[in-house]
C-alpha cells in the first residue's frame, strides 16, 4: 500500500509554472528519493505536501484519504532553510518545537534527554543556538524533526553541514527508521548517499518527473556493458568481435581491464573468449552511477 500518493500536482506562480502534471507514489515503509536539479521544482512539491501551499490542480493522499490539517503532525519536516531560534538555549528549543507538534512538556523534556544522551550531546542543553557549529545546530534540527515520532519524514538536503562522521550517523539514523516501518522522503543532490539508502526515487526537471522506479532497476536500465576484469599476464590481448578494450593496468602479473561488450554477444561469449587464452580471477558488470544517470537526463535537449 502507498503511504503517500501526489497525484497530477500543478503549481503556477503568475507565468511560472513549478509543477506540471507531477505524480508520484511512495510505499510506506520505505527511502524515497525526490531528485532534480535547483529550481526543478522539488521545494514547491515538498511545500504542497507539508500543507505551506496548495496546488492550483491535482491532490495528495495519505493512508489513502486526502491529506488534512490534521496530517501535519504526523510528518517530521527537515526543511534545507535551517530555522533555529538563535538565542533560545537548545533543551527549551527542542521542548518548545515538540510541544508546537501536540506532545505534552513532561513527553517532550523526556525525549530531548533521550535524544540528547543518543547523539552523546547531553552538555548542549544549557547551550544558546548561536554558540553551536552549523553541524551541531543541525543535529538538534533532526531531533526536532524525529521527537514527535510521526510516521512520514521528509528530509530537505539532510547533510548539509555534515563531516563525514555526522553524516554516517544521520544515516544510520534514517536507516533505523525505516527498520521500525517509517516512510522518509530523501530531497538530496548527493548521490551517492541516494545508492545507499533509497529503495525508489523519482527525478524531476523543468516542473515534470522525468525519471521514476527502483533505484536497481533504474543503473540496471542504464548500463552501458561495460565489464571490469581481471587476469593473469603482462598484458591483455584478444582480438575479438564481441568486445571492445577500454582501458587496462598491470601490476604484479595481474592485468585489470575494462571493456565494452557488443550488444549482439552475449556475457557468456565474452567470458569464454577470455577463458581461453587468460586465467580470469574476477569479473564484474560496473553499472553507472546515480550521478551519472542524473546528469544524462538532466543534460538533455527539452523535447
Amino acid at each position: 500500500m502507498f503511504y503517500l500518493e501526489a497525484h497530477d500536482i500543478v503549481k503556477q506562480y503568475g507565468d511560472y509554472t513549478a509543477l506540471n502534471g507531477v505524480t508520484l507514489e511512495v510505499p510506506r515503509g520505505c527511502v524515497y528519493g525526490l531528485l532534480g536539479p535547483n529550481g526543478a521544482g522539488k521545494s514547491s512539491l515538498i511545500r504542497i505536501i507539508n500543507r505551506i501551499t496548495a496546488p492550483d490542480n491535482g491532490h495528495v493522499l495519505i493512508n489513502g484519504k486526502p491529506s488534512t490539517g490534521e496530517d501535519i503532525f504526523n510528518i517530521g519536516y527537515l526543511p534545507e532553510e535551517r530555522g533555529l531560534y538563535k538565542k533560545m538555549k537548545v533543551g527549551e528549543h527542542i521542548i518548545f518545537l515538540a510541544r508546537l507538534k501536540g506532545l505534552s512538556k513532561d513527553d517532550a523534556k523526556e525525549r530531548m534527554l533521550y535524544w540528547l544522551q543518543k547523539f552523546d550531546i547531553a552538555s548542549w542543553e544549557n547551550k544558546k543556538v548561536e554558540e553551536l557549529s552549523k553541524g551541531m545546530q543541525q543535529k538538534i534540527q533532526f531531533i526536532a524533526t524525529v521527537i514527535h515520532e510521526p510516521d512520514l519524514f521528509i528530509l530537505d538536503e539532510p547533510f548539509s553541514g555534515f563531516d563525514p562522521v555526522n553524516a554516517e550517523l544521520l544515516k544510520n539514523e534514517i536507516l533505523e527508521l525505516k527498520a521500525k516501518g517509517k516512510t522518509i522522503i530523501l530531497s538530496t543532490h548527493n548521490m551517492e548517499s541516494v545508492e545507499e539508502l533509497c529503495d525508489e526515487i523519482t527525478l524531476i526537471n523543468k516542473s515534470k518527473v522525468v525519471l521514476q522506479g527502483n533505484v536497481k532497476d533504474i543503473r540496471a536500465r542504464y548500463r552501458k556493458h561495460i565489464f571490469k576484469l581481471q587476469v593473469v599476464g603482462d598484458n591483455f590481448n584478444v582480438e575479438s568481435s564481441h568486445f571492445a578494450v577500454l582501458s587496462q593496468a598491470t601490476e604484479k602479473g595481474i592485468v585489470e581491464v575494462r571493456i565494452q561488450r557488443n550488444d549482439e554477444a552475449s556475457n557468456s561469449d565474452l567470458i569464454q573468449e577470455v577463458a581461453s587464452k587468460y586465467e580470469i580471477l574476477s569479473f564484474e558488470e560496473e553499472l553507472p552511477t546515480m550521478n551519472d544517470i542524473f546528469i544524462q537526463i538532466v543534460s538533455k535537449p527539452a523535447e
